[in-house]
């Protein structure tokens, strides 16, 4: 799913932030017909995570910088592609000071985090996507990134 075809736009989630920020609660889920939205408040900040109708796990967008895009799920090169959900800056780990989500050569599985997207104060995780082995870092620590970019692949599991 890419940016354009989210059911709400970053202010809106950014005015739902606000309103949680204002309440003493730390977590909304909005569910229609044609999405679920998850919002929590975490130890860094607040997080994120987006379903539609037809797609019922988060989301991981398509492929773009520099490559063309396939199909979320596919092989792209070298492994797995996992890619930025959002547009924002990319963490490694969960907060500065703290060891990376992953290293290369870890194992993960589909809903392993392996990283946050910071957009607009919200931190939205980074999932793997598949099962396998941690094969490439493509994208450096607090760098901004696009929606859709390759931020590390995965090798499938052997």
């Amino acid at each position: 799913m890419s940016g354009a075809d989210l059911p709400l736009s970053p202010e809106d989630v950014a005015g739902i932030v606000a309103i949680l920020d204002g309440s003493a609660y730390d977590r909304i889920e909005i569910r229609t017909a044609r999405f679920t939205l998850k919002v929590a408040r975490e130890a860094g900040g607040w997080t994120q995570e987006w379903a539609t109708a037809a797609d019922p796990a988060p989301v991981a967008a398509p492929e773009k910088q520099g490559e063309s895009a396939e199909s979320e799920g596919e092989s792209v090169g070298e492994g797995f592609a996992v890619r930025a959900p959002l547009p924002g800056t990319f963490y490694r780990a969960p907060q500065p000071g703290a060891p990376p989500f992953v290293e290369i050569g870890d194992t993960v599985a589909p809903d392993s985090v392996v990283g946050i997207v910071e957009t607009m104060k919200l931190m939205n995780p980074v999932y793997a996507g598949a099962h396998g082995t941690l094969a490439a870092i493509l994208i450096d620590n607090a760098a901004p990134v696009e929606a859709d970019a390759i931020l590390m692949r995965v090798a499938p599991a052997a």
